[in-house]
Protein backbone atom coordinates (compact mmCIF):
# COMPACT_ATOMS: atom_id res chain seq x y z
CA UNK A 1 0.00 0.00 0.00
CA UNK A 2 1.41 3.39 -1.01
CA UNK A 3 1.00 6.10 1.63
CA UNK A 4 0.95 9.79 0.86
CA UNK A 5 3.25 11.93 3.05
CA UNK A 6 0.39 13.72 4.82
CA UNK A 7 -1.33 10.51 5.90
CA UNK A 8 1.97 9.05 7.06
CA UNK A 9 2.67 12.16 9.15
CA UNK A 10 -0.80 11.95 10.71
CA UNK A 11 -0.24 8.33 11.70
CA UNK A 12 3.30 8.96 12.93
CA UNK A 13 2.13 11.70 15.27
CA UNK A 14 -0.90 9.70 16.37
CA UNK A 15 1.31 6.78 17.40
CA UNK A 16 3.66 9.08 19.31
CA UNK A 17 0.64 10.58 21.08
CA UNK A 18 -0.50 7.10 22.13
CA UNK A 19 2.89 6.40 23.69
CA UNK A 20 2.81 9.79 25.42
CA UNK A 21 -0.64 9.03 26.83
CA UNK A 22 0.63 5.70 28.18
CA UNK A 23 3.30 7.52 30.16
CA UNK A 24 0.76 10.04 31.45
CA UNK A 25 -1.42 7.17 32.69
CA UNK A 26 1.48 5.65 34.63
CA UNK A 27 2.47 8.98 36.13
CA UNK A 28 -1.09 9.74 37.28
CA UNK A 29 -2.03 6.26 38.49
CA UNK A 30 1.16 4.80 40.03
CA UNK A 31 1.52 4.47 43.79
CA UNK A 32 5.26 5.06 44.16
CA UNK A 33 6.76 8.58 44.07
CA UNK A 34 9.54 7.15 41.91
CA UNK A 35 7.01 6.84 39.09
CA UNK A 36 4.46 9.56 39.75
CA UNK A 37 6.98 12.28 40.77
CA UNK A 38 10.36 11.33 39.31
CA UNK A 39 8.95 9.77 36.13
CA UNK A 40 11.27 6.76 36.05
CA UNK A 41 9.25 4.92 33.41
CA UNK A 42 8.87 4.71 29.63
CA UNK A 43 6.32 3.64 27.02
CA UNK A 44 6.50 2.33 23.47
CA UNK A 45 4.59 0.71 20.61
CA UNK A 46 5.93 -1.92 18.23
CA UNK A 47 4.75 -3.61 15.07
CA UNK A 48 3.69 -7.25 14.91
CA UNK A 49 7.33 -8.44 14.83
CA UNK A 50 8.30 -6.39 17.87
CA UNK A 51 10.10 -3.60 16.00
CA UNK A 52 9.75 -0.17 17.61
CA UNK A 53 7.43 2.27 15.80
CA UNK A 54 6.78 4.96 18.45
CA UNK A 55 7.85 5.96 21.93
CA UNK A 56 7.09 8.55 24.60
CA UNK A 57 9.39 11.40 25.55
CA UNK A 58 10.75 9.32 28.37
CA UNK A 59 14.11 7.88 29.50
CA UNK A 60 16.51 7.28 26.56
CA UNK A 61 18.19 4.23 28.06
CA UNK A 62 14.77 2.60 28.62
CA UNK A 63 13.64 3.42 25.11
CA UNK A 64 16.79 2.06 23.54
CA UNK A 65 16.28 -1.22 25.36
CA UNK A 66 12.59 -1.37 24.43
CA UNK A 67 13.73 -1.52 20.79
CA UNK A 68 14.70 -5.14 21.56
CA UNK A 69 12.42 -6.29 24.39
CA UNK A 70 9.37 -7.37 22.40
CA UNK A 71 11.45 -9.09 19.73
CA UNK A 72 13.24 -11.14 22.40
CA UNK A 73 9.93 -11.76 24.16
CA UNK A 74 8.43 -13.20 20.96
CA UNK A 75 11.51 -15.38 20.50
CA UNK A 76 11.10 -16.84 23.99
CA UNK A 77 7.32 -17.35 24.25
CA UNK A 78 6.39 -17.87 20.59
CA UNK A 79 3.47 -16.32 18.75
CA UNK A 80 1.12 -19.23 19.43
CA UNK A 81 1.06 -18.36 23.15
CA UNK A 82 -0.25 -14.82 22.55
CA UNK A 83 -3.98 -14.16 23.00
CA UNK A 84 -6.27 -11.11 22.97
CA UNK A 85 -6.63 -9.55 26.42
CA UNK A 86 -3.21 -10.81 27.59
CA UNK A 87 -0.64 -8.76 29.46
CA UNK A 88 2.74 -10.37 30.08
CA UNK A 89 5.25 -9.31 32.73
CA UNK A 90 9.03 -9.79 32.71
CA UNK A 91 12.29 -8.28 33.93
CA UNK A 92 15.00 -10.76 32.90
CA UNK A 93 17.98 -8.86 31.46
CA UNK A 94 18.52 -11.71 28.97
CA UNK A 95 15.13 -11.05 27.35
CA UNK A 96 15.85 -7.72 25.72
CA UNK A 97 16.40 -6.08 29.07
CA UNK A 98 18.72 -4.14 31.31
CA UNK A 99 18.31 -4.72 35.07
CA UNK A 100 15.75 -6.33 37.37
CA UNK A 101 14.08 -3.18 38.79
CA UNK A 102 12.98 -2.14 35.27
CA UNK A 103 9.86 -4.27 34.94
CA UNK A 104 8.15 -4.51 31.55
CA UNK A 105 4.47 -5.21 30.88
CA UNK A 106 3.64 -6.19 27.30
CA UNK A 107 0.18 -6.32 25.70
CA UNK A 108 -0.27 -7.91 22.24
CA UNK A 109 -2.92 -6.05 20.20
CA UNK A 110 -5.27 -8.04 17.94
CA UNK A 111 -8.07 -7.51 15.42
CA UNK A 112 -10.27 -10.43 14.41
CA UNK A 113 -7.76 -12.80 15.99
CA UNK A 114 -4.82 -11.39 14.04
CA UNK A 115 -1.93 -9.79 15.91
CA UNK A 116 -0.84 -6.44 14.48
CA UNK A 117 0.95 -4.50 17.26
CA UNK A 118 2.25 -4.48 20.84
CA UNK A 119 2.14 -1.88 23.60
CA UNK A 120 4.80 -1.99 26.29
CA UNK A 121 5.20 -0.17 29.59
CA UNK A 122 8.51 -0.16 31.47
CA UNK A 123 8.61 1.08 35.07
CA UNK A 124 11.43 1.15 37.58
CA UNK A 125 10.06 -0.45 40.74
CA UNK A 126 11.39 0.91 44.02
CA UNK A 127 12.00 -2.69 45.14
CA UNK A 128 12.10 -6.10 43.44
CA UNK A 129 13.35 -8.08 46.43
CA UNK A 130 16.93 -9.21 46.83
CA UNK A 131 19.46 -8.84 49.61
CA UNK A 132 18.92 -5.13 50.34
CA UNK A 133 15.92 -2.77 50.41
CA UNK A 134 15.70 -1.02 47.07
CA UNK A 135 17.30 -4.05 45.37
CA UNK A 136 20.76 -2.49 44.97
CA UNK A 137 23.29 -4.65 46.78
CA UNK A 138 26.80 -3.26 46.36
CA UNK A 139 28.50 -6.45 47.54
CA UNK A 140 26.52 -8.71 45.19
CA UNK A 141 28.54 -11.31 43.32
CA UNK A 142 25.69 -12.97 41.41
CA UNK A 143 22.34 -12.02 39.86
CA UNK A 144 20.16 -13.79 42.42
CA UNK A 145 21.19 -11.38 45.17
CA UNK A 146 19.71 -8.51 43.17
CA UNK A 147 16.06 -9.51 43.37
CA UNK A 148 13.17 -11.45 41.92
CA UNK A 149 13.86 -12.65 38.38
CA UNK A 150 10.69 -12.78 36.29
CA UNK A 151 10.78 -14.60 32.96
CA UNK A 152 7.91 -13.81 30.57
CA UNK A 153 4.75 -14.66 32.55
CA UNK A 154 1.13 -14.09 31.51
CA UNK A 155 -0.13 -11.90 34.36
CA UNK A 156 -3.43 -10.91 32.69
CA UNK A 157 -5.49 -13.35 30.61
CA UNK A 158 -8.65 -12.25 28.84
CA UNK A 159 -8.34 -8.90 30.65
CA UNK A 160 -8.55 -10.67 34.03
CA UNK A 161 -5.63 -10.49 36.46
CA UNK A 162 -4.22 -13.87 37.49
CA UNK A 163 -4.16 -13.29 41.24
CA UNK A 164 -2.08 -16.40 41.92
CA UNK A 165 0.78 -15.05 39.81
CA UNK A 166 0.26 -11.57 41.23
CA UNK A 167 0.47 -13.02 44.73
CA UNK A 168 3.71 -14.85 43.93
CA UNK A 169 5.33 -11.63 42.70
CA UNK A 170 4.11 -9.49 45.61
CA UNK A 171 5.26 -12.07 48.18
CA UNK A 172 8.83 -11.55 46.99
CA UNK A 173 9.12 -7.76 46.98
CA UNK A 174 9.12 -5.11 49.69
CA UNK A 175 6.22 -2.69 49.77
CA UNK A 176 3.73 -5.06 48.12
CA UNK A 177 0.80 -2.63 48.24
CA UNK A 178 2.84 0.03 46.45
CA UNK A 179 4.12 -2.52 43.93
CA UNK A 180 0.57 -3.69 43.20
CA UNK A 181 -0.47 -0.12 42.56
CA UNK A 182 2.41 0.35 40.16
CA UNK A 183 1.54 -2.89 38.32
CA UNK A 184 -2.07 -1.77 37.93
CA UNK A 185 -0.87 1.57 36.54
CA UNK A 186 1.27 -0.24 33.96
CA UNK A 187 -1.59 -2.56 33.01
CA UNK A 188 -3.82 0.47 32.56
CA UNK A 189 -1.25 2.12 30.31
CA UNK A 190 -1.13 -0.88 27.98
CA UNK A 191 -4.94 -1.04 28.02
CA UNK A 192 -5.26 2.60 27.00
CA UNK A 193 -2.77 2.01 24.18
CA UNK A 194 -4.85 -0.92 22.94
CA UNK A 195 -7.97 1.27 22.86
CA UNK A 196 -6.22 4.07 20.99
CA UNK A 197 -4.79 1.64 18.43
CA UNK A 198 -8.30 0.23 17.96
CA UNK A 199 -9.59 3.75 17.28
CA UNK A 200 -6.88 4.19 14.64
CA UNK A 201 -7.72 0.80 13.16
CA UNK A 202 -11.40 1.68 12.90
CA UNK A 203 -10.49 4.89 11.07
CA UNK A 204 -7.76 3.61 8.76
CA UNK A 205 -7.86 -0.20 8.80
CA UNK A 206 -5.22 -2.76 9.76
CA UNK A 207 -3.62 -2.86 6.32
CA UNK A 208 -3.12 0.91 6.38
CA UNK A 209 -1.59 0.81 9.89
CA UNK A 210 0.72 -2.06 8.96
CA UNK A 211 1.86 -0.19 5.87
CA UNK A 212 2.40 2.93 7.98
CA UNK A 213 4.57 0.98 10.42
CA UNK A 214 6.82 -0.17 7.56
CA UNK A 215 6.88 3.30 6.01
CA UNK A 216 7.99 4.77 9.36
CA UNK A 217 10.84 2.25 9.51
CA UNK A 218 11.86 2.95 5.91
CA UNK A 219 11.85 6.72 6.30
CA UNK A 220 13.87 6.57 9.54
CA UNK A 221 16.39 4.31 7.81
CA UNK A 222 16.76 6.74 4.90
CA UNK A 223 17.20 9.67 7.28
CA UNK A 224 19.80 7.85 9.36
CA UNK A 225 21.72 6.82 6.25
CA UNK A 226 21.74 10.42 5.04
CA UNK A 227 23.00 11.55 8.45
CA UNK A 228 25.82 8.98 8.47
CA UNK A 229 26.82 9.88 4.91
CA UNK A 230 27.58 13.42 6.09
CA UNK A 231 30.27 12.11 8.50
CA UNK A 232 33.75 11.72 6.99
CA UNK A 233 34.62 8.08 6.36
CA UNK A 234 37.19 6.66 8.74
CA UNK A 235 37.77 4.82 11.99
CA UNK A 236 37.64 6.77 15.26
CA UNK A 237 38.62 5.41 18.68
CA UNK A 238 37.43 6.53 22.10
CA UNK A 239 37.43 5.33 25.68
CA UNK A 240 35.95 6.25 29.04
CA UNK A 241 36.32 4.73 32.50
CA UNK A 242 34.13 3.57 35.35
CA UNK A 243 35.47 4.67 38.75
CA UNK A 244 35.97 1.05 39.83
CA UNK A 245 34.79 -2.52 39.37
CA UNK A 246 31.87 -2.14 41.77
CA UNK A 247 33.85 -3.64 44.65
CA UNK A 248 36.41 -0.87 45.11
CA UNK A 249 38.97 -2.00 42.54
CA UNK A 250 40.76 0.00 39.86
CA UNK A 251 38.97 1.99 37.13
CA UNK A 252 37.46 -0.11 34.33
CA UNK A 253 37.87 0.85 30.67
CA UNK A 254 35.11 0.93 28.09
CA UNK A 255 36.58 1.23 24.58
CA UNK A 256 34.97 1.69 21.18
CA UNK A 257 36.13 1.88 17.57
CA UNK A 258 33.64 3.73 15.37
CA UNK A 259 33.94 2.98 11.64
CA UNK A 260 32.06 5.22 9.21
CA UNK A 261 31.74 3.78 5.71
CA UNK A 262 29.41 5.54 3.32
CA UNK A 263 25.89 5.27 4.75
CA UNK A 264 26.70 2.77 7.51
CA UNK A 265 28.36 2.99 10.92
CA UNK A 266 29.92 0.22 13.00
CA UNK A 267 30.60 0.41 16.74
CA UNK A 268 33.08 -2.18 17.94
CA UNK A 269 33.34 -2.55 21.73
CA UNK A 270 35.53 -5.66 21.76
CA UNK A 271 38.37 -3.71 23.40
CA UNK A 272 36.26 -3.08 26.49
CA UNK A 273 37.51 -4.64 29.74
CA UNK A 274 36.20 -7.95 31.03
CA UNK A 275 33.07 -8.30 33.15
CA UNK A 276 33.57 -7.08 36.70
CA UNK A 277 32.70 -8.68 40.06
CA UNK A 278 30.37 -5.83 41.06
CA UNK A 279 27.00 -4.68 39.77
CA UNK A 280 28.25 -2.58 36.83
CA UNK A 281 27.97 -5.21 34.12
CA UNK A 282 25.25 -4.73 31.53
CA UNK A 283 23.74 -6.25 28.41
CA UNK A 284 24.45 -5.81 24.68
CA UNK A 285 21.00 -4.19 24.50
CA UNK A 286 22.33 -1.34 26.66
CA UNK A 287 25.34 -0.95 24.36
CA UNK A 288 22.98 -0.65 21.39
CA UNK A 289 20.81 1.85 23.28
CA UNK A 290 23.88 4.03 23.87
CA UNK A 291 24.85 3.86 20.20
CA UNK A 292 21.37 4.83 19.03
CA UNK A 293 21.18 7.70 21.50
CA UNK A 294 24.48 9.21 20.35
CA UNK A 295 23.71 8.94 16.65
CA UNK A 296 20.24 10.39 17.00
CA UNK A 297 21.32 13.19 19.35
CA UNK A 298 24.27 14.28 17.19
CA UNK A 299 23.08 13.61 13.68
CA UNK A 300 19.33 13.00 13.60
CA UNK A 301 17.41 14.86 16.31
CA UNK A 302 14.32 15.08 14.09
CA UNK A 303 14.31 11.43 13.02
CA UNK A 304 11.32 9.44 14.28
CA UNK A 305 12.72 6.89 16.77
CA UNK A 306 11.97 3.52 15.21
CA UNK A 307 13.60 0.24 14.32
CA UNK A 308 14.52 1.71 10.94
CA UNK A 309 17.11 3.91 12.66
CA UNK A 310 19.06 0.81 13.66
CA UNK A 311 19.33 -0.71 10.18
CA UNK A 312 22.48 1.23 9.13
CA UNK A 313 24.10 0.71 12.56
CA UNK A 314 26.00 -2.35 13.76
CA UNK A 315 27.08 -2.96 17.34
CA UNK A 316 29.78 -5.50 18.21
CA UNK A 317 30.39 -6.68 21.77
CA UNK A 318 32.75 -9.33 23.12
CA UNK A 319 31.29 -12.24 25.12
CA UNK A 320 32.70 -12.15 28.63
CA UNK A 321 33.19 -8.40 28.60
CA UNK A 322 31.53 -5.66 30.66
CA UNK A 323 28.94 -5.19 27.89
CA UNK A 324 28.31 -8.88 27.17
CA UNK A 325 28.81 -10.87 30.38
CA UNK A 326 27.45 -14.21 31.47
CA UNK A 327 23.78 -14.09 32.44
CA UNK A 328 24.43 -14.86 36.12
CA UNK A 329 26.45 -11.75 37.03
CA UNK A 330 25.10 -8.68 38.92
CA UNK A 331 23.98 -5.87 36.61
CA UNK A 332 21.81 -3.45 38.56
CA UNK A 333 24.15 -0.44 38.32
CA UNK A 334 25.22 -1.12 34.76
CA UNK A 335 21.83 0.05 33.52
CA UNK A 336 22.40 3.73 34.35
CA UNK A 337 26.15 3.96 35.01
CA UNK A 338 27.77 1.82 32.31
CA UNK A 339 25.31 2.99 29.64
CA UNK A 340 26.64 6.51 30.14
CA UNK A 341 30.21 5.29 29.68
CA UNK A 342 29.08 3.87 26.32
CA UNK A 343 27.86 7.31 25.28
CA UNK A 344 30.93 9.16 26.58
CA UNK A 345 33.32 6.76 24.85
CA UNK A 346 31.53 7.33 21.52
CA UNK A 347 31.44 11.10 22.04
CA UNK A 348 35.20 11.10 22.68
CA UNK A 349 35.78 9.00 19.57
CA UNK A 350 33.87 11.51 17.45
CA UNK A 351 35.71 14.63 18.71
CA UNK A 352 37.83 14.87 15.52
CA UNK A 353 34.70 15.18 13.35
CA UNK A 354 32.07 16.60 15.71
CA UNK A 355 33.72 18.76 18.39
CA UNK A 356 31.47 21.71 17.57
CA UNK A 357 28.40 19.55 18.25
CA UNK A 358 29.60 18.11 21.56
CA UNK A 359 29.34 19.08 25.19
CA UNK A 360 32.22 18.49 27.57
CA UNK A 361 31.75 15.74 30.14
CA UNK A 362 28.69 16.09 32.36
CA UNK A 363 26.93 14.25 35.21
CA UNK A 364 26.82 10.94 33.37
CA UNK A 365 25.81 9.09 36.51
CA UNK A 366 22.47 8.53 38.18
CA UNK A 367 24.01 9.90 41.37
CA UNK A 368 21.76 7.39 43.11
CA UNK A 369 20.94 7.18 46.81
CA UNK A 370 18.31 4.79 48.16
CA UNK A 371 16.91 5.29 51.67
CA UNK A 372 14.65 2.57 53.08
CA UNK A 373 12.97 2.63 56.48
CA UNK A 374 10.45 0.39 58.26
CA UNK A 375 7.38 1.64 60.11
CA UNK A 376 5.99 0.28 63.39
CA UNK A 377 4.24 -2.54 61.51
CA UNK A 378 7.50 -3.56 59.85
CA UNK A 379 6.50 -2.37 56.37
CA UNK A 380 9.14 -0.73 54.17
CA UNK A 381 9.03 2.67 52.53
CA UNK A 382 11.81 3.10 49.97
CA UNK A 383 12.99 6.46 48.67
CA UNK A 384 14.95 6.11 45.43
CA UNK A 385 16.52 9.42 44.40
CA UNK A 386 18.74 10.44 41.52
CA UNK A 387 20.86 13.59 41.73
CA UNK A 388 21.77 15.75 38.76
CA UNK A 389 25.06 17.57 38.35
CA UNK A 390 26.69 20.22 36.19
CA UNK A 391 26.25 19.96 32.44
CA UNK A 392 29.40 20.11 30.34
CA UNK A 393 30.08 23.39 28.57
CA UNK A 394 29.73 23.75 24.80
CA UNK A 395 31.53 25.67 22.10
CA UNK A 396 29.06 28.56 22.43
CA UNK A 397 27.91 28.59 26.07
CA UNK A 398 28.48 27.57 29.68
CA UNK A 399 26.99 24.34 30.98
CA UNK A 400 23.72 24.39 32.88
CA UNK A 401 23.69 23.75 36.62
CA UNK A 402 22.11 20.66 38.22
CA UNK A 403 20.66 18.74 35.32
CA UNK A 404 20.61 15.25 33.84
CA UNK A 405 22.26 14.52 30.49
CA UNK A 406 22.36 11.95 27.71
CA UNK A 407 20.62 8.65 28.46
CA UNK A 408 19.06 9.91 31.70
CA UNK A 409 15.77 11.80 31.86
CA UNK A 410 14.45 11.25 35.39
CA UNK A 411 13.26 14.16 37.50
CA UNK A 412 14.19 14.92 41.10
CA UNK A 413 11.63 14.32 43.82
CA UNK A 414 10.42 17.60 45.38
CA UNK A 415 11.58 18.14 48.96
CA UNK A 416 7.96 18.51 50.06
CA UNK A 417 7.13 15.04 48.74
CA UNK A 418 10.21 13.53 50.37
CA UNK A 419 9.30 14.94 53.77
CA UNK A 420 5.65 13.86 53.41
CA UNK A 421 6.28 10.31 52.23
CA UNK A 422 9.44 9.35 54.13
CA UNK A 423 11.07 9.86 57.56
CA UNK A 424 13.61 12.25 56.05
CA UNK A 425 14.13 16.00 56.27
CA UNK A 426 15.83 17.91 53.45
CA UNK A 427 17.92 20.42 55.39
CA UNK A 428 19.71 22.03 52.47
CA UNK A 429 19.22 22.27 48.73
CA UNK A 430 21.54 24.64 46.87
CA UNK A 431 24.03 24.93 44.07
CA UNK A 432 27.60 23.73 44.60
CA UNK A 433 29.52 26.90 43.67
CA UNK A 434 32.63 26.73 41.47
CA UNK A 435 32.29 22.97 40.87
CA UNK A 436 32.18 23.34 37.09
CA UNK A 437 35.46 23.11 35.17
CA UNK A 438 37.05 26.31 33.88
CA UNK A 439 37.58 27.12 30.23
CA UNK A 440 36.51 29.45 27.46
CA UNK A 441 33.09 28.37 28.69
CA UNK A 442 32.63 26.96 32.20
CA UNK A 443 31.00 23.69 33.10
CA UNK A 444 27.75 23.85 35.05
CA UNK A 445 27.72 23.65 38.85
CA UNK A 446 26.58 20.60 40.78
CA UNK A 447 24.04 20.20 43.59
CA UNK A 448 24.49 20.51 47.36
CA UNK A 449 21.79 18.59 49.22
CA UNK A 450 21.65 17.48 52.87
CA UNK A 451 19.29 14.82 54.23
CA UNK A 452 18.62 14.34 57.96
CA UNK A 453 17.15 11.05 59.16
CA UNK A 454 13.98 11.18 61.24
CA UNK A 455 13.99 7.46 62.08
CA UNK A 456 16.36 4.76 63.27
CA UNK A 457 17.74 1.85 61.29
CA UNK A 458 17.47 3.42 57.85
CA UNK A 459 19.13 1.45 55.07
CA UNK A 460 21.21 3.65 52.75
CA UNK A 461 22.55 2.51 49.37
CA UNK A 462 24.86 4.54 47.14
CA UNK A 463 25.38 3.91 43.43
CA UNK A 464 27.20 6.74 41.68
CA UNK A 465 30.17 7.48 39.42
CA UNK A 466 32.38 10.53 38.75
CA UNK A 467 33.84 10.22 42.25
CA UNK A 468 37.23 9.09 40.88
CA UNK A 469 37.12 9.82 37.15
CA UNK A 470 35.83 13.40 36.73
CA UNK A 471 33.53 14.87 34.12
CA UNK A 472 36.08 15.65 31.41
CA UNK A 473 36.93 19.00 29.90
CA UNK A 474 36.87 19.29 26.11
CA UNK A 475 39.17 21.12 23.70
CA UNK A 476 41.44 22.29 26.53
CA UNK A 477 38.77 22.93 29.18
CA UNK A 478 39.28 21.80 32.78
CA UNK A 479 37.59 18.79 34.39
CA UNK A 480 34.68 19.29 36.78
CA UNK A 481 34.75 18.65 40.53
CA UNK A 482 34.27 15.07 41.71
CA UNK A 483 31.05 13.62 43.13
CA UNK A 484 31.10 13.32 46.93
CA UNK A 485 28.73 11.83 49.53
CA UNK A 486 29.50 12.27 53.22
CA UNK A 487 27.80 10.61 56.19
CA UNK A 488 27.85 12.68 59.40
CA UNK A 489 26.76 10.73 62.46
CA UNK A 490 24.78 12.54 65.14
CA UNK A 491 27.85 12.31 67.40
CA UNK A 492 29.76 14.43 64.86
CA UNK A 493 31.98 11.78 63.23
CA UNK A 494 32.22 11.96 59.44
CA UNK A 495 32.75 9.30 56.78
CA UNK A 496 33.14 9.76 53.04
CA UNK A 497 30.99 7.05 51.42
CA UNK A 498 32.15 4.98 48.44
CA UNK A 499 30.23 5.15 45.18
CA UNK A 500 28.82 1.65 45.63
CA UNK A 501 27.95 0.96 49.24
CA UNK A 502 25.30 -0.23 51.70
CA UNK A 503 25.18 1.12 55.27
CA UNK A 504 22.65 1.49 58.09
CA UNK A 505 22.13 4.98 59.49
CA UNK A 506 20.08 6.32 62.40
CA UNK A 507 17.96 9.21 63.60
CA UNK A 508 19.68 12.63 63.28
CA UNK A 509 22.45 11.25 61.07
CA UNK A 510 23.00 13.50 58.04
CA UNK A 511 23.89 12.59 54.47
CA UNK A 512 25.48 15.36 52.41
CA UNK A 513 25.47 15.05 48.63
CA UNK A 514 27.81 17.16 46.48
CA UNK A 515 27.25 16.20 42.87
CA UNK A 516 29.90 16.54 40.18
CA UNK A 517 30.51 19.68 38.17
CA UNK A 518 30.54 19.70 34.39
CA UNK A 519 33.69 19.93 32.30
CA UNK A 520 34.80 23.20 30.74
CA UNK A 521 35.06 23.75 26.97
CA UNK A 522 38.05 25.41 25.31
CA UNK A 523 41.10 27.12 26.73
CA UNK A 524 40.30 30.05 29.02
CA UNK A 525 41.56 33.32 27.49
CA UNK A 526 44.52 34.83 29.35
Amino acid sequence: MKLDPVSLEVIRNALSAVAEEMSSVVMRAARSPLLREAGDHSSALTDTDGYLVAQGRDVPVHLGVLSFTVREFIRVVGRAALKPGDVWILNLPDVGGNHLPDVKLIRPVFHDGALYAFSISLAHWADVGGAMPGSYYAAAFDCWQEGLRIPPVRLVAGDEIDEEKMGLILANVRGPAERRGDILAQISATTVAGRRLEELRQTYGVDFLTAAFEAIHDRAERQMREAIAAIPDGTYAGEDFLDDDGHGGAPVALRVRVTISGETASFDFTGTDDAVPGALNTTPFIAAAGVFYVMKALYGPDIQPSAGCYRPLSVITRPGSLLDPRSNVPVVGGNHETCQRVADAIFKALVPVAAEKLSAGGPTTAGLLIFSARNDEGDYSTFYEVHGGGEGARIDRDGMAVTRVHLANVMSTPAEVIETEYPIMVERQALRPHSGGDGAHRGGDGLHRVYRMMADRVSLTTMFERAVVPAYGLEGGDDGALFEVTLTRKEGTQEKLPGKHNVTIDRDDRVTVLTCGGGGYGVKPV
